[in-house]
């Protein structure tokens, strides 16, 4: 395609939803008439979760329908095709959070073929270019596009990295893939002072015709992946795409180092959004597709339990738990794949498209990101945990503004010491939070620990693996951890962070969930028992009207919890345990609200609308979700312990 043909119409994405609504009753308004545009745009509103049970073109009935403005849902199903739209137009951060291409893919089906926003998340830019749906940060297009005139590529493209335009000039990243991969060899990168990140890009750069491979900051490349990963809500679309692309059977690029999962939908048959939607059977066709997919390739699969109620465990946390090493690069299907940087690996989300890609070639498209370095000054006070530290960065003026889009994540300081491993994994999983490309911590006697203790692996540590002292940052932010305490996130936003003593009232809770691939790995049940078994010696129990729900996040930790006596504990106090699973977190079972008037205190990484359920979900700490269900209410673990003295 040399221009984009003029025709079709333009949608504003406004923060007024009844703008929204004329024109989807077939007004035209004009970009001053849309008035202020929706920010912050996640993926969970473009395609919600109840639409990843499709992954061909029926994804074209659902753009937007999870769209929230002024308490409304101004676009339904067919909203955009059959309105006949061909742009989008919308705010800042367009597209954060989840990396599902469903969206993407989803605007593209419906016709649209152009994106323009104020900014764009990363992996959704990355998504839509690898699929060939144009994005643009150019708001003197609109008037040319209402006005019908015909759009060069050339302007499309403009201002993007030369892989980018090529990618989309070929029409997406498998066209490409096949057409100008084959000759993809090893790169020569000059040596100069790096962070850790660059340090281990540059050990797996590869260089390709449009690529030096030198990996400088805000170039476009490729490179060689040590693990690639998928789960069940991407494979079958992924199996969709090679066949379709390269015919049955296609030839996969080392398939002893791919790794499926299914952890998502486990849980489906006891959720109130698949069961109230009758997604079952979608449910169903993904499962088959993705075992199909395994069989045909012979691949390695974490799959269900036995009696088909939950899984043998969240991708991110085996993927610490059995594979990640020190210096690899670690790529998966999920926003949340930075949490094997706690190990110091590169580990970072991609789209289906480019799984696609990297299954047939072993490359892995990458936007090389500048790095910014978190430096945590002193330990953490008793009752703070990793999950505070993050969302007291969440909260921060300069991440709200956008200081972490884009950026590597390397944390340092001496508050890591004080940090295991397990812990450590959530300040590099919730990297998709902060707007990162990943997270990063320099390994040391901590990982070398974690590695022998929980893997008998037996790793020696370089010399290398760790950024040099003359390393570039873009930007350095220092935390007082010493000054932190138990922190929550208000429903809507993870950003939306204040200290849980400051809160002017106290919100009752009526769902406390505990789990998810942040919180539900050893060291978060540990802090769970801490709380729990304290209440249970002094028979407290959750409330009446309060359901608390504990779910593991690996067979592993469900079998340490019962070597450790943890069970008595939970079960004494009314926990409903749940075996290993994505579950609440990716609104698939028991947690998640049913209500809009449920409140729910979570563990959980994000609380986008509609994210759990389409209650009102604040982010908390374990000890604090723990002490919240006792109480029934806000608290944290020495809140509580103060209601209850002796």
């Amino acid at each position: 395609m040399d221009v984009l043909e003029p025709g079709g119409r333009v949608l504003f994405l406004s923060a007024d939803a009844a703008v929204i609504e004329r024109q989807m009753a077939g007004e035209e308004v004009s970009l001053a008439q849309a008035g202020a545009l929706r920010d912050d745009i996640s993926t969970d509103e473009i395609t919600p979760i109840g639409v990843l049970t499709c992954f061909d073109e029926r994804l074209g009935r659902h753009p937007y329908v999870g769209l929230q403005v002024d308490g409304r849902r101004p676009i339904g199903t067919d909203g955009v095709r059959g309105g006949g739209f061909r742009v989008t137009v919308a705010g800042r951060r367009y597209g954060k959070g989840s990396s599902r291409e469903h969206s993407p893919a989803a605007e593209l089906a419906a016709g649209i073929r152009l994106v323009i926003a104020a900014g764009f998340e990363r992996i959704y830019r990355q998504n839509a270019d690898n699929l060939g749906l144009f994005t643009s940060t150019d708001f003197s297009l609109v008037a040319r596009i209402q006005a019908g005139e015909a759009i060069g590529v050339d302007e499309l493209v403009a201002g993007r990295d030369a892989l980018a335009a090529a990618i989309l000039r070929a029409g997406g990243l498998l066209r490409y893939g096949r057409a100008r991969m084959g000759a993809a060899g090893p790169a020569a990168v000059a040596a100069r002072p790096r962070t850790l990140v660059e340090k281990i890009l540059a050990r797996h750069a590869l260089r390709t015709g449009d690529t030096s491979g030198a990996l400088a900051a805000g170039e476009g490349g490729f490179v060689r992946a040590d693990w690639r990963f998928i789960h069940e809500y991407y494979t079958g679309m992924a199996r969709h795409m090679l066949h379709a692309t390269f015919g049955f059977p296609a030839t996969l690029h080392d398939a002893g180092t791919v790794l499926c999962f299914e952890d998502h939908l486990s849980y489906a048959h006891r959720s109130p959004e698949h069961l109230g939607r009758g997604l079952m059977g979608g449910v169903r066709e993904l499962s088959a597709a993705h075992r199909a997919f395994v069989a045909e390739y012979g691949l390695r699969d974490h799959g269900y339990l036995a009696g088909g109620e939950g899984s043998e465990g969240i991708s991110h946390a085996l993927m610490a738990e059995q594979y990640a090493l020190p210096g690899q690069v670690v790529v998966g299907t999920d926003s949340h794949t930075p949490h094997s940087g706690a190990l110091g690996c590169v580990a970072f989300g991609v789209g289906t498209t480019d799984m696609a890609n990297a299954m047939v070639t072993g490359a892995v498209r990458l936007t090389v990101p500048e790095s910014l370095l978190v430096v945590l000054d002193g330990a953490v006070p008793p009752g703070v945990t990793a999950k505070d530290v993050v969302l007291h960065l969440l909260a921060d003026p300069r991440i709200r503004a956008g200081a972490g889009v884009g950026r590597a994540f390397e944390f340092s300081g001496s508050g890591i010491a004080a940090f295991s491993t397990d812990e450590r994994t959530v300040l590099t999983n919730m990297t998709a939070e902060l707007g990162g490309f990943t997270g990063i911590l320099a390994p040391d006697s901590e990982t070398v620990r974690f590695l022998r203790e929980r893997r008998g692996v037996d790793f020696t540590l370089e010399a290398w693996m760790r950024s040099d002292p003359d390393a570039m940052f873009a930007e350095t932010i220092r935390v007082d951890c010493a000054a932190l305490t138990p922190m929550v996130a208000a429903p809507g936003d993870p950003g939306n962070g204040v200290a849980l003593g400051g809160l002017a009232e106290r919100v009752r809770v009526d769902i406390a969930y505990g789990g998810s691939c942040t919180a539900g790995k050893r060291a978060d049940f540990d802090q769970y028992h801490q709380v729990l078994d304290w209440a249970a010696r002094r028979g407290l129990v959750v409330p009446a009207g309060v359901r608390l729900f504990l779910q593991f996040g690996t067979v592993a930790v469900r079998e340490y919890c019962a070597a450790q006596g943890y069970l008595a504990a939970f079960e004494a106090v009314g926990a409903e345990l749940l075996q290993p699973a994505c579950g609440a977190c990716a609104n698939c079972g028991p947690g998640s609200s049913e209500r809009a008037e449920q409140v729910t205190v979570s563990a959980i990484n994000r609380n986008f609308p509609g994210r759990s359920g389409p209650g009102k979900l604040w982010l908390a700490s374990p000890p604090t979700v723990a002490a919240s269900a006792i109480a029934g209410e806000l608290v944290s673990f020495a809140e509580l312990r103060a209601r209850y003295p002796g």
